[in-house]
């Protein structure tokens, strides 16, 4: 008889992969030791999808700091889940075409709206402080905007009385994962509309239902 090994609780589903003969490629949390891990997993065994899995891998450690765990397993250094931040993480991560070069992307986005650049300033011990570059204009209230969202798809905490700042409950510093967030941040419920059609999709095939 057949045994399927344990691979997680299941998190995240991109059903149809653009870059390689659309498989599925599910992203799946475990626990190591009371810590949150993360494995990106396909049931499909065409040539090639092992190199593509690790692409994604890799793609997901420059994108949001992610490091190794034990077994190609991914965890965050600061050992926390940031739940919603992973799968922002797993999914543009398998946007990105395997010819391409990943690199992290800057704390600084142009926002449309205020014509001002936005960065992101981190203060040490997970706190992240947002200002505008150029004409101010609107930027105050972008500002506000921006790191409103910013929390919402990292799961920030923010400031009554500090509307430009934000930080992270695990007390420690993502520069590369708000350099990701930072480019959602200013349409976030785009992003959070996006995150709920993945979730509808379907689900991994399992051994035998994918080639």
């Amino acid at each position: 008889m057949s045994h399927t090994p344990f691979i997680g609780k299941r998190i995240e589903l991109v059903s149809m992969d653009p870059h390689f003969h659309d498989i599925s490629i599910g992203l799946y949390e475990q626990q190591h030791q009371g810590k949150p891990v993360y494995l990106v997993h396909t049931y499909s065994h065409k040539e090639g999808t092992e190199k593509r899995i690790n692409f994604v891998v890799e793609t997901m450690k420059t994108f949001g700091g992610l490091e190794s765990a034990d077994d190609g397993l991914l965890q965050f250094p600061c050992g926390e889940q940031h739940a919603l931040a992973i799968k922002r993480v797993f999914l543009d991560s398998c946007k990105v075409a395997p010819q391409s070069n990943a690199t992290a992307h800057p704390l600084r986005i142009h926002d449309k709206k205020s014509g001002c650049d936005v960065t992101a300033e981190s203060l040490g011990n997970g706190e992240y402080r947002l200002q505008t570059e150029g004409d101010p204009g609107d930027g105050p209230r972008r500002i506000a905007a921006i790191a409103r969202g910013l929390a919402k798809l990292g799961e920030m905490e923010t400031y009554d009385d500090q509307i430009d700042k934000v930080t992270f409950a695990c007390g420690q510093s993502h520069d590369a994962l708000i350099g990701l967030l930072l480019i959602r941040a200013p349409n976030v419920r785009a992003v959070m509309r996006e995150v709920e059609m993945m979730a509808a999709r379907g689900v991994l095939a399992a051994p035998g239902a994918q080639q």
